[in-house]
């Protein structure tokens, strides 16, 4: 390659799940594209987040669901897990997808560079590859750089003592305890995978709840759940700094004024994220950002000609599958289809605890807070024939719709599987569905779906597999 200058239509830096699979659509819609990635295809989500973390968390649900067995009359003796084998597994999961994103990017013709880029001015990037600086002109540019772990004082990552989530993923032994800082969904996630797979699990979070910003009915059952498997959770409490002992890690943390140390063997720190728009040479085009994000129209444009930003980088919610739908809406773009926007009427999100909890659109309060008339129906998945079958009966199915109209507004979920049903409640939020279209539909029987289907009855009082006293039936608006 050399230095000459690599010229091109589109240019895509970073190659997660909105630039990769911006560069896919690009190339579909016959753009000639390069793709500039200074890590591994795939970002953080193929890498070292979304797919290797379910990964781990399925094993661990694995492990329990073998411990629980007997109670439906199967006894296993002698179960023992090999980490170094479950990691090994994990990683050949990664590298399969990895690389089937470089098969996809050849059969598109898809240039890959590996190497760090910079905006050098309109039209220009500056690419820090092994090799030396590389020049890239390009008619169009998409921004997509993601996201990386906040540290916060006294808890720097060294991946050796203080994990972030990375860290997490690839152990060399089972620490005998844990301390997560930390009750978000990163947090949780990896705190019951530690714990399913043996070591004490301690958490530490800074507000009054565990799973913060969550509808709080689901996060009550979330901490339900901990407290069963014996996971001790420190709430409205702050993780000081730590110091290395002779019997491991010794931590300080502070509740209300009051002060104590905790010795654990390992520490996890998960407290969010923030953008990679540092030293993007955002400058040299004209851009700033606004708290680290940049803004966008609905098209994903920056304020720059022919710069377009996608993913993390500009703003919540901060999901590959929000990053990836963006990525799709920026290539169109750059095709010239102004018909295609960004304009979700919801995005979902999922979080892999146990049990998992999926929501989409607005909560009751939300909803109040926007001017409606919201009405509730609730369906439990101890009502359920199919949770009772799989043996899982915990939490429940809630759709929120509003009273005058019987228009979905949100659905919320704690309980199994809930990270696949919420799929029928964003297509039910982006078609303008009612609670009546919801439960007109036949569902399948026996599965999970029918919460929705009965939660949908709920609202109006009338599900067949809870009792509802003919006080809590409601009219269906015309």
């Amino acid at each position: 390659m050399g230095n000459a200058v690599i010229q091109t239509e589109v240019a895509v830096v970073g190659a997660g799940p909105g630039g990769y699979v911006a560069a896919i659509r690009a190339a579909q819609l016959g753009k000639k594209v390069l793709v500039v990635e200074r890590a591994n295809l795939g970002g953080v989500c193929l890498n070292v987040g979304c797919i290797p973390s379910k990964a781990m968390i399925a094993a661990g649900n694995l492990m329990e669901k073998i411990r629980g067995a007997s109670k439906i009359g199967i006894h296993v003796d002698g179960m023992s897990l090999k980490i170094e084998e479950l990691v090994a597994w994990k990683a050949g999961i990664v590298d399969r997808l990895t690389g089937g994103i470089g098969v996809l990017f050849k059969n598109h013709k898809i240039e890959h560079l590996a190497g760090k880029a910079r905006l050098a001015g309109p039209g220009k990037l500056l690419v820090e590859t092994e090799k030396g600086t590389q020049e890239v002109h390009y008619q169009d540019v998409i921004l997509a750089t993601g996201s990386r772990p906040i540290e916060i004082p006294g808890f720097d990552f060294d991946e050796d003592n203080v994990w972030s989530s990375t860290g997490a993923l690839a152990p060399k032994k089972i620490p005998g305890s844990v301390l997560v800082i930390g009750a978000g969904y990163i947090g949780l996630e990896l705190g019951f995978f530690y714990r399913k797979i043996g070591a004490e699990v301690i958490v530490v979070e800074m507000t009054d709840s565990v799973l913060p910003g969550q509808d709080p009915e689901l996060s009550k059952v979330v901490a339900r759940s901990l407290k069963k498997k014996k996971v001790k959770v420190h709430l409205e409490t702050k993780a000081l700094g730590y110091k290395k002992g002779k019997k491991g890690l010794a931590v300080e943390i502070e509740k209300k004024g009051k002060k104590e140390t905790i010795e654990v063997d390992q520490i996890l720190s998960c407290v969010g994220r923030r953008p990679n728009t540092e030293d993007l040479g955002l400058e040299t085009v004209g851009l700033a950002t606004d708290r680290g994000f940049l803004n966008v129209d609905a098209q994903r444009r920056t304020g720059a000609d022919h710069v377009y930003a996608i993913g993390d980088i500009v703003g919540q919610p901060m999901l590959a599958h929000k990053a990836s739908h963006e990525g799709l809406v920026a290539a169109a773009a750059i095709s010239g289809d102004n018909s295609v926007i960004y304009d979700p009427v919801a995005v979902p999100a999922v979080i892999f605890t146990d049990p998992e909890v999926a929501s989409v659109g607005l909560t009751e309060g939300q909803a109040k807070e926007a001017g409606y008339d919201p009405i509730v129906g609730k369906f439990p998945f101890a009502a359920s024939g199919r949770a009772m079958s799989l043996n899982e009966t915990e939490g429940f199915t809630k759709v929120v719709s509003d009273r005058n109209t019987d228009v979905v507004l949100g659905v919320h979920m704690v309980g199994p599987e809930v990270s696949e049903l919420i799929a029928e409640a964003t297509l039910a939020l982006e078609m303008g569905a009612t609670t009546e279209d919801l439960a007109s539909t036949i569902h399948a029987h026996p599965t999970l779906p029918e919460t929705v289907m009965e939660a949908a009855e709920a609202v109006h009082g009338m599900a067949v597999h809870i009792y509802q006293p003919p006080t809590a039936k409601k009219p269906v608006p015309a």
